[in-house]
């Protein structure tokens, strides 16, 4: 009879990306800071109602394209309508898979509420992908958690 003894260590270890360098276009990375081989960018942007809320004044009316990766799952990056400062006034987080159109240049549009429209100067994507739905941490899952992880999403009052 042969007895194998032996002994393992899991070490569960976890990482957060920095955050990337917001701009009007940009090249999508993974969480370890490898270019997935897609661009986001803004194609445009107003200030008017959303047509579902108009009594809520006006709001960021922006255009996105992605190009390249996997347009029909994703990538997804965060939008932000920023001041002069690069202020964040809003953010929300677009998905590739909401850009479509002919050929090969599919675009969305999406809409931010920000408290003060009148100072936002310019709608920015961050380039970290955050399409990664499955952000255990080594504290909610010892065994299976951790790796890299995306940033927090971006939101109100972060300098860009």
């Amino acid at each position: 009879m042969v007895v194998l003894s032996g002994c393992s260590s899991w070490v569960c270890s976890e990482t957060t990306a920095e955050r990337g360098e917001a701009a009007v276009r940009v090249e999508v990375e993974d969480a370890t800071g490898r270019l997935v081989g897609a661009t986001a960018e803004v194609v445009g942007w107003r200030l008017e109602p959303h047509p579902q809320v108009p009594a809520e004044g006006d709001q960021v009316h922006f255009r996105f394209r992605f190009h390249g990766g996997d347009e029909g799952s994703g990538p997804a990056v965060d939008a932000c309508a920023v001041d002069d400062a690069r202020v964040a006034l809003g953010c929300r987080t677009v998905h590739a898979s909401q850009a479509f159109g002919p050929g090969g240049d599919p675009t969305g549009d999406d809409y931010l509420a920000v408290e003060h429209p009148e100072r936002v100067a310019a709608v920015l994507m961050i380039p970290n992908d955050q399409s990664v739905f499955d952000r255990r941490t080594c504290e909610d899952d010892p065994k299976d958690g951790g790796g890299a992880h995306p940033p927090e999403p971006a939101g109100a009052g972060d300098r860009l």
